[in-house]
């Protein structure tokens, strides 16, 4: 287990010239080792139940094609990397809502995760609620939380919030690729609603009133800015990171709205894909998908071909993407602490859910002490370093529990 982490550590480490420099290195490195065992990690975005939906493995050991990893995230490698909570992403397809398939979607993802846990007791169980994942964790069990991601399963009917939470569902991420009945998309140029339609802001509500947090990942700024005046709760970004560093990508979020999250409690769960992380890498990206195409074009092909894959990996094999590191990670986790405060950043990967955009030291939950090594290289205290691994996100999901009790009461 020491060996895979203390091998990718090592890479980073490499060039340090002076015996002392290497020594102090691997004290660091033993020291982010052992905080990744005794901190609770909460990730709130992996994406596995849309990937074993697609192709069914065994996660309860290391999943593998071959001699090479399949996907990021499987049971040993959890544990390896000290991961307790994951938040297993409930993903619904945007246009799943226009198909009429949305709440039979979710409703079969969970049902997949339900039959792992009861399958494998031993190993995982359910999250429901920060009390939980303290008694799990002393069990030494993997806490299974459910996000949805993307709120189409509502399907206009605020009943099935409820049906929702009583199933699991702990977050609620408004809005994926496309405008929905709830409101926009950071991702859609429509602005269907100017932000939440009349229906998101009974959804923002009902949510509320029953303790599931609010997720702004991926809606649109006014939908955020309309979000963030009517909760009573405050709020999450599940998987997003800061727009200072890609600024012409509103996934993202500013400056601005980091802040006014924090300022009413929130938190930003950094992501960790390479183009949400670096705007040298989105550009790079743009331009080799736009150079592929244009070579595809004339050819009647699309990346979707047989053939027009063959191109494009030709193409890539000779104009790489630019390299992104875990260290740029820890670099958007410290500007959130800096223009923010350290109480309202923490983690959320998106493993799973960003293809091979990975950075070099994150390639799978296996990896948490590569990022926990740079908070400590740049001077985090072990406890700042626990907010960020899943303090601050059960602080904040015990907030929305409060919340709720008290509008239960009203």
């Amino acid at each position: 287990m020491r060996r895979i982490v203390l091998g990718t550590l090592l890479l980073i480490l490499a060039g340090c010239a002076a015996t002392k420099q290497v020594e102090r290195n691997e004290q660091i490195l033993h020291k982010a080792e052992q905080l990744s065992q005794s901190a609770i990690i909460v990730d709130t975005h992996i994406d596995v139940p849309y990937r074993l939906r697609n192709k069914m493995e065994d996660i309860t050991q290391y999943t593998k094609n071959g001699d090479k990893f399949s996907g990021e995230f499987d049971y040993p490698r959890a544990k390896q990397g000290g991961l307790n909570v994951p938040f297993m992403s409930i993903y619904v397809p945007a246009e799943h809502e226009t198909q009429k398939i949305a709440k039979s979607t979710a409703d079969d993802l969970m049902r997949m995760m339900d039959s792992i846990i009861t399958a494998h007791p031993e190993k995982f169980a359910r999250a429901g609620s920060p009390a939980d994942v303290t008694a799990q964790f002393g069990k030494g069990l993997i806490s299974f939380a459910y996000g949805m991601e993307n709120g189409s399963p509502i399907e206009g009917d605020l009943k099935n919030l409820k049906y929702f939470y009583d199933r699991g569902i702990r977050y609620i991420t408004l809005t994926h690729g496309k405008d929905n009945h709830i409101g926009d998309s950071s991702y859609d140029t429509t602005h269907t609603w100017k932000g939440l339609s009349p229906f998101g802001k009974e959804v923002v509500v009902e949510m509320n009133r029953l303790g599931i947090m609010v997720d702004i990942s991926h809606v649109s700024d006014d939908t955020f800015w309309q979000v963030l005046a009517l909760s009573k709760a405050p709020l999450i970004a599940s998987h997003s990171s800061c727009r200072a560093y890609t600024p012409t990508f509103q996934r993202n979020m500013s400056d601005e709205m980091i802040k006014a999250m924090a300022a009413k409690g929130g938190v930003i769960q950094i992501n960790f894909g390479s183009d949400f992380i670096s705007d040298e890498y989105q550009k790079k990206d743009r331009d080799r998908r736009d150079s592929i195409n244009a070579q595809l074009r004339p050819r009647n092909l699309t990346m979707r071909d047989s053939a027009g894959r063959v191109v494009a990996h030709e193409y890539e094999m000779h104009h790489p993407l630019a390299v992104v590191d875990v260290k740029d990670v820890a670099a958007h986790i410290d500007h959130v602490a800096k223009i923010a405060g350290i109480d309202h950043v923490g983690l959320g990967s998106d493993f799973d859910g960003v293809g091979d955009s990975l950075p070099t030291g994150l390639k799978d939950v296996s990896m948490y002490p590569n990022l926990i090594y740079e908070l400590l290289a740049l001077g985090y205290s072990d406890a700042n370093i626990e907010k960020v691994c899943g303090k601050n996100l059960l602080r904040v999901w015990s907030t929305v529990e409060e919340v709720a009790h008290q509008l239960q009461r009203q």
